[in-house]
């Protein structure tokens, strides 16, 4: 689909990976309507600031009726908390899975009415090469990640009769706030990944792998557990 004149809704577009969404989507003739817990927050010029809380169903329900145009939907939004799966607080596990996949679905559930009566649209998942592979320290972080693959899987199914796609975009760490304590030789730079992203929500890719990283962990999905 073209993004030049389409209408998009950016989840977690006050910051980070989220506000390069926003930005580059105004650059190719986009409306976009940014929305963050605290829009006040949302500086970018060009944008429709919008409070939404994804894990909020009042927040959601009132975002879906204000932004009513709607074509393109990216669920950007999304937390990482560091609590371990054996030790860890239960609640902020819980919490992951919460934002990422139950408040993810929650979004597009509200919105996927919106995008069909608009003559249909795309949906951009931003998940994780964490979706994919889970090393302990990161178990909450994973699991969420992974049922937010998931989920974008089965969606692409029941979605594309609407004249919906959907879209998953995979990526390492990026040089945003939530990875601020990883080496800068490690990170991806945001706006190219957005870029990337959005290139591939105008070709319509179901998957969209960002980073070398990214690309290694695919490759080695049908390798064999070691013991």
């Amino acid at each position: 689909m073209r993004l030049k004149n389409s209408v998009a809704l950016v989840t977690g577009a006050n910051r980070g990976l989220g506000r390069h969404f926003a930005a580059q989507l105004v650059q190719r003739g986009a409306k976009v309507y940014a929305a963050a817990r605290r829009p006040e927050t949302v500086d970018l010029p060009g944008v429709i600031a919008v409070r939404l809380d994804i894990t909020d169903p009042e927040s959601v329900a009132h975002a879906a009726k204000l932004a009513d145009d709607v074509t393109v939907l990216v669920n950007n939004a999304g937390t990482s908390l560091g609590a371990h799966l054996l030790d860890g607080d239960l609640d902020e596990i819980r919490r992951e899975m919460e934002t990422h996949y139950f408040g993810t679905l929650a979004v597009t559930r509200a919105f996927a009415p919106v995008l069909e009566r608009n003559g249909g649209g795309a949906v951009l998942n931003v998940l994780s090469v964490l979706s994919w592979v889970h090393p302990g320290p990161f178990g909450a972080y994973s699991a969420a990640k992974a049922a937010e693959w998931a989920q974008s899987n089965a969606l692409r199914d029941l979605l594309a009769p609407k004249g919906i796609t959907v879209s998953a975009l995979h990526v390492g760490f990026m040089d945003t706030d939530m990875a601020a304590s990883v080496p800068a030789d490690q990170k991806s730079d945001p706006a190219v990944v957005a870029r990337l992203a959005l290139d591939g929500v105008e070709a319509c890719r179901p998957e969209i792998v960002a980073d070398e990283f990214s690309r290694t962990v695919k490759a080695g999905l049908a390798t064999a557990l070691q013991g």
